[in-house]
């Protein structure tokens, strides 16, 4: 796939989800909510977890009938809705304490810290309210299907869990190993839970490519997190859309602080080349995209 084409890919899926949100995010709800909420997730981010999703349903063939692609199209919605969702929250006082996310100030910034919590659990309920729709688009077993990937993938034993112990963390030293498990609940559930749901759009997947893109997702979901970790350090506010310099400035363990700057550039690029045989190994027919989206993981510069 040329780069050329990915653009046009993506495009089009941003486009789709971006709609999709658009329509589905009420902004009817009352006292102020549906505009917190839309705020919350609309026009902003990379939508990287949307795109994962779509593109292991495309490469698992769940883009080629109807029901797949509706399918398709609400699990990457509902999963933009919970990371959004969980931005709200970590960016609270209680929390990271933040007032800049995508260029912009942060939810409770610019609607006060009680409306921000509210819209986080509202975005969080629409998540799994748009994966159970009402009559046949999307098959009752696959309803619960999805349902389970994205709450395993949100709770306490994925990104809730991680975000616990990074929490319990500042201050203290952690070896590479307890540092890679918090990060692979605290961010890379989401993004492996997010390759998982697109798979689970299809049906008939082989479990040894189901197997390949969990580990593809793994990959990914870790490399990302490093990469974050590294332009926390070397990019500006304006660059990132966010607060660079927090995690030191809050003494948090990251890999930087762990392995310095050269050894966690080698680890993301490691980690892109284990996606990257993941895909080799999974043997479905078009696995473009996904790879495409591995090279975008580590090479992004916010």
């Amino acid at each position: 796939m040329t780069p050329m084409d990915f653009q046009s890919w993506s495009d089009a899926v941003l486009a789709r989800v971006e709609s999709a949100l658009s329509d589905w995010v009420p902004a009817s709800a009352p006292a102020g909510l549906g505009e917190a909420m839309r705020y919350g997730v609309l026009d902003g981010g990379k939508r990287l977890r949307a795109l994962l999703v779509q593109a292991a349903a495309e490469a698992t063939g769940a883009g080629e009938d109807v029901i797949g692609a509706e399918a398709a199209l609400r699990a990457a919605a509902a999963v933009e809705l919970i990371h959004a969702y969980s931005l709200v929250h970590d960016d609270m006082p209680c929390m990271d304490n933040d007032v800049l996310r995508r260029g912009k100030p942060t939810v409770h910034v610019q609607f006060g810290e009680a409306t921000a919590l509210l819209a986080g659990d509202a975005l969080q309920a629409l998540a799994f309210e748009l994966l159970t729709p009402e009559g046949d688009a999307v098959p009752p077993a696959m309803q619960a299907d999805l349902c389970r990937l994205l709450a395993c993938a949100a709770g306490a034993h994925g990104m809730a869990g991680g975000q616990a112990i990074d929490l319990a963390s500042v201050g203290k030293p952690l070896a590479e190993p307890e540092l890679r498990a918090m990060h692979r609940l605290k961010t890379g559930a989401l993004l492996q839970g997010s390759v998982r749901m697109g798979a689970a759009c299809a049906s008939d997947v082989p479990t040894a490519a189901r197997k390949a893109l969990d580990n593809y997702g793994a990959a990914i979901g870790l490399a990302f997190q490093v990469v974050d970790d590294i332009l926390d350090v070397t990019a500006d506010s304006a660059a990132l859309g966010k607060t660079a310099g927090k995690d030191a400035a809050a003494d948090k363990p990251t890999y930087v602080s762990l392995l310095g700057l050269a050894a966690s550039q080698a680890l993301a690029d490691e980690l892109r080349a284990q996606a990257h045989g993941a895909l080799d190994a999974s043997g479905l027919r078009d696995v473009s995209r996904l790879r495409a989206l591995a090279d975008l993981v580590v090479n992004r510069k916010n």
